[in-house]
Parts: C-alpha cells; sequence; structure tokens
C-alpha cells in the first residue's frame, strides 16, 4: 500500500506497511525506535547496531526479532564475521499504517501511485531522466531491416506524459545513440532486427533474443522458448554498461546520500518482441496491467515478463494481453 501526502508541491506518494494494531506495540520501546532509525541510515546486524547505540547485543537481539515478526524490518542478506553468520537488516517500508475499521474512501484517479514508482528510475521530479530509443524507419543494420515500432513509441510516450510536469520529448533513433547515452537511463522500444540497441545489452538480458534460432525469445528464468510475432518482453533491470560507473560513483558518496537514493544507479527498460506484434503487446501490458508487470519473475530489483497479445474485439488489432510467465 501507499501513503499519499498533500503538499504545496503536489502530492508525494511513499510505500506504507499496513500494521495490524495489536502489531503496533512493538514500537513503545525506545530503543525499538532507535534501532529503526539505525537501519534506516544503513542495513546493519544486531552486533553493529549494539556498539552504534551502545546498548547490550542481547537487547538488540530481542528488539530485532519482534520487529522482524511484524515485517516493520526484513532480513536483506547473511555475512560470515569470524566464523558465524551475521544477520544483515534493513527496514522494508518508511511509513506505517494501521487500519482500524473500514470507513468512507476517496478514489483518486489521477494518483497512480504503482505506475510512478514502476517509472521512478525514468521520471524524476515530474521529468523525463531516459531516453527513449527507437528503431529507425529507414533499412539499418546487419538485417538492413526498417523499424515499424513508431505507433507503438506514440502509445507509450502519451502513457508516460501523464506523470510528467515538463512533457519535452527526450527521444532518439537507434542510429543516434551515442555512448553517453548508453550509460544512462534506456526505454528500449522494438524488436532485435528493428533496433540494434538490443543487441548491446541481449546477453545480459533475463530474458533475450537468440540470434541462432529466428531471434526466438528464451528465458534463462523457466527455460521456455517462444517462437509466435505476437509474443513481446518487459524487462526492467539495471543498466549493465553503466555498473562501473555507478560504482565509482558509489564510493564517494556518504552512507547518507546513498541510502537516501537508490535510483542514483541507471536503469533499462525493454519492450520488444520478434516482430511489430509482439511489442505492441508488451506496450500494452505495460499501460493497461500495471499490476501484473510488477508481479513475478522479479530480479535484482528489476521485472522480467514475457506477454501474448490478444485481439479481443476481433478487428485484427492487439488490444490485450495475457501473461505467460
Amino acid at each position: 500500500m501507499y501513503f499519499v501526502e498533500e503538499t504545496k508541491n503536489g502530492q508525494k506518494a511513499y510505500k506504507a506497511l499496513q500494521l495490524k494494531p495489536k502489531s503496533f506495540n512493538v514500537l513503545n520501546s525506545d530503543l525499538a525506535q532507535r534501532i529503526l532509525d539505525e537501519l534506516a541510515k544503513r542495513p546493519s546486524c544486531a552486533m553493529d547496531v549494539a556498539r552504534r547505540l551502545k546498548e547490550h547485543e542481547q537487547k538488540i537481539y530481542y528488539h530485532l526479532r519482534r520487529l522482524e515478526g511484524a515485517g516493520i524490518i526484513t532480513l536483506k542478506r547473511t555475512e560470515v564475521r569470524v566464523g558465524a553468520v551475521a544477520k544483515i537488516y534493513s527496514v522494508s517500508h518508511p511509513f506505517l499504517a494501521i487500519k482500524l475499521f473500514d470507513g468512507e474512501h476517496l478514489t483518486d484517479v489521477k494518483t497512480k501511485v504503482r505506475e510512478i514508482e514502476f517509472f521512478r528510475p525514468f521520471i524524476k521530479e515530474g521529468r523525463l531522466d531516459a531516453t527513449i530509443v527507437v528503431g529507425s524507419p529507414d533499412p539499418h543494420g546487419k538485417y538492413s531491416v526498417q523499424a515499424l515500432d513508431g505507433s507503438a513509441g506514440i502509445d507509450l510516450a502519451l502513457f508516460l506524459g501523464t506523470f510528467l510536469k515538463n512533457a519535452k520529448p527526450n527521444y532518439k533513433l537507434d542510429t543516434e545513440i551515442t555512448e553517453k547515452d548508453m550509460n544512462g537511463n534506456l526505454i528500449i522500444i522494438g524488436g532485435p532486427k528493428a533496433n540494434i540497441i538490443i543487441d548491446k545489452f541481449n546477453k545480459e538480458l533475463p530474458i533475450y533474443f537468440d540470434a541462432k534460432h529466428d531471434f526466438n525469445i528464451v528465458s534463462s528464468l523457466t527455460k521456455s522458448v517462444y517462437s509466435s510475432d505476437d509474443v513481446g518482453i518487459i524487462i526492467k533491470m539495471k543498466n549493465p554498461l553503466a555498473k562501473t560507473k555507478s560504482r565509482r560513483t558509489k564510493s564517494k558518496l556518504k552512507s547518507k546520500s546513498e541510502t537516501n537514493d537508490k535510483y542514483n544507479e541507471k536503469y533499462i527498460l525493454v519492450l520488444s518482441g520478434i516482430r511489430f506484434k509482439g511489442t505492441r503487446a508488451a506496450i500494452i501490458a505495460l499501460i493497461k496491467h500495471m499490476r501484473e508487470v510488477q508481479m513475478g519473475n522479479r530480479f535484482d530489483e528489476g521485472v522480467a515478463r514475457v506477454v501474448r497479445g490478444i485481439d479481443k474485439d476481433a478487428d485484427g488489432r492487439i488490444d490485450d494481453v495475457e501473461f505467460l510467465e
């Protein structure tokens, strides 16, 4: 769920955890709140928190177990330290909410929190912080293909425009992309033949195109293979070409800055199919079924989905999708 705050600069939405009233007593202790303050700064184990707070480690363990049981903190990872396993915890949500009963509610169709969260790496402060890459309409690349994905790109652009305060276009043809562009946030539209930029990332994608077998879509997550023209993929992941740059930048940041904005890292969003029908299916899925897009096949804070286009009204044009994985 989300907490929506009305401010003079517009609405601000935060991820929130809904607690049962009986679980709220885990926060009664001043020490529990101090522990949360420490974990909010950076993920830590009990020993690290105990040292920083100058408290006995057993007291910290006690509160960590209670906070984890209530879902307020989560186990992020484990580390081996001096022959023992240390559990590293982090705060799961910045806001907590308690529902006492089903009361009156407001429905604000302008508040698309789920979509805003999904596009957060690409949209910052109402500004598009990404390059939309579409295939050139001229024959290009080693396959001399003309891209036909421009119309599907228009649908996506209109959708993105609903989240932008400044709707300046920021798109390029795949033949115009520079090395600097490749290190930033990218929204890549089109198949592997029509958009040559796909080839730059194909080996890194969890669901990729097999160039040796008619560009079939292959899922490394389920080992499935898809060959239909109406099948598309939706992949949101960290930009693998920007990893080195991100690590170099991170090493110069203070810990507070690191924790406050994980979206300093660059991402790519791939909306692609073997043919135009598959690409259109991927974009329709993103526009109409955001909840389902964000479910399943998650990896490394990313999303990887496979969809098939459906022509519900039998007019010869894909207008909906089914999720294959």
